[in-house]
Order: C-alpha cells, then sequence, then structure tokens
C-alpha cells in the first residue's frame, strides 16, 4: 500500500499482484529495508541486490527506490553510500529511479546509473484503461486528437486524449488525430521514452500540429510509470 501512495505522488499507481514481492526477493535475491523514525510509520521503502562484476569489485542494483519526502530521500541515498565500500556503482532500475536527479550527489564518491528498461517492449493492450492509470503532470490542460494504429495493423483508431488535474482519460472520436502513433511508439510514449518533440520525430511518430506533439511529450517526460521486468 505505501508503494501504491508514493507511486500517485511519482510515477502513477504500481499494481504488483498480491504474490510479486515475494517473488521478485526470492528471484533477485533482493533485500529490502524499511526507513522510519522511531514510532512513526514507514517513510521509505529501498531494495537491492549485490551484483559482482566482470573482473572485480561489485556493484549494487536498486530494485525499489520509495520515499514521502525529499529528507527521506536524501537520508536513503546517504546509506546507499555507505551500504558497500566495495560497490563501484548504484545502478538504479527504470522503476525505482529516485524523482529528484539532483539527489543523487548524496551518493558521495559512487556513480550512479539509472538503466533504463526497454520500452518499445510494453504492450498495451486496454488504452483507455492504461491512460486512466498512468501519472500525469498536474499542471497540465490539454485535449489533442490522436490516432493510434490497431492490434492487428491494417488500420487506425481515432481517439480523444484529455489532460487535466494530474488525471487522463482517452476515448473514440470522429476528430482526424494531430499525431499518429504505431503500436510501438504508443508503448515508447506511454513509458516516457520520448524526452523532446525532436526525438519523437527522429521515431517516426507524425505530427500536423508542433504545438500538440510537444504538448504529448511534455505529458510523459516527467512520470514515468511503473513496469514489470517481464512480459
Amino acid at each position: 500500500m505505501l508503494q501504491r501512495d508514493l507511486a500517485r505522488q511519482w510515477n502513477g499507481p504500481v499494481l504488483r499482484p498480491a504474490w510479486w514481492s515475494a517473488w521478485k526477493e526470492n528471484k533477485s535475491a533482493l533485500t529490502t529495508y524499511r526507513f522510519n523514525r522511531p514510532g512513526h510509520p514507514t517513510a521509505g521503502v529501498l531494495s537491492l541486490a549485490t551484483k559482482r562484476r566482470e573482473r572485480h569489485g561489485t556493484r549494487l542494483v536498486v530494485h525499489d527506490f520509495w520515499a514521502v519526502s525529499q529528507p527521506t530521500a536524501a537520508a536513503m541515498l546517504a546509506f546507499l553510500g555507505r551500504h558497500n565500500t566495495r560497490a563501484e556503482t548504484v545502478e538504479f532500475r527504470r522503476g525505482a529511479l529516485p524523482p529528484y536527479p539532483t539527489l543523487l550527489h548524496n551518493l558521495h564518491h559512487f556513480r550512479p546509473i539509472a538503466e533504463s528498461w526497454h520500452p518499445w517492449m510494453l504492450r498495451i493492450l486496454d488504452i483507455p484503461e492504461a491512460v486512466r492509470l498512468r501519472g500525469w503532470p498536474a499542471d497540465l490542460t490539454t485535449a489533442i486528437p490522436i490516432e493510434i494504429e490497431n492490434e492487428t495493423g491494417d488500420s487506425w483508431d481515432r481517439w480523444m486524449l484529455q489532460v487535466k488535474a494530474g488525471a487522463a482519460e482517452i476515448a473514440p472520436t470522429h476528430i482526424e488525430g494531430q499525431v499518429t502513433f504505431t503500436r510501438r511508439q504508443l508503448a515508447v510514449w506511454y513509458a516516457g521514452g520520448y524526452r523532446s518533440a525532436t526525438s519523437a520525430r527522429m521515431a517516426g511518430v507524425h505530427a500536423t500540429s508542433q504545438k500538440a506533439l510537444a504538448s504529448l511529450v511534455r505529458s510523459t517526460a516527467d512520470l514515468e510509470p511503473w513496469l514489470p521486468d517481464h512480459f
């Protein structure tokens, strides 16, 4: 529940099945730490694994990093910096990347690495539900008609995406789209894989309106949804 509450603030809801945590901890040999002040509820959750490097030394791989505030996140990062003196790097999996990159400086002499899991492997089966559950910018209000390739790839469906007050919904429409996504391009956009309108255009995203494309990229650039390790 803590992870889901915190995910609403950072990356959108985390919908993990009940068996996930125990299975993941066992599969990846994770060690989980909970951070709290005496007599107070848990304020942070950190899970990590230690991996040996090919030649020498070790690295820490962070799978979960959830904190209720910047001070808690800073304390957790400082803890990571002292965790294993033989570790040369601290690697954050995509879903564990802290929301404030400047806090990474708290890792002291370590060189943090943010590993980007492959967003093009994401397959969105239920577009309206995926959009509803994702995190969205609270300061963005927009309505953009888009066209998305259907599952069989033989036609295009028209949708109206509306974002307002940190929430979004998408519904079928008859209005011609200003931005056109293939199913794979949709997955990359949804996962926050496009960091600018230019990068989206270079990836083949077609747009009749530069403003619409820029708004779409902005809507997913800051908040990245939790993505499972396996598909």
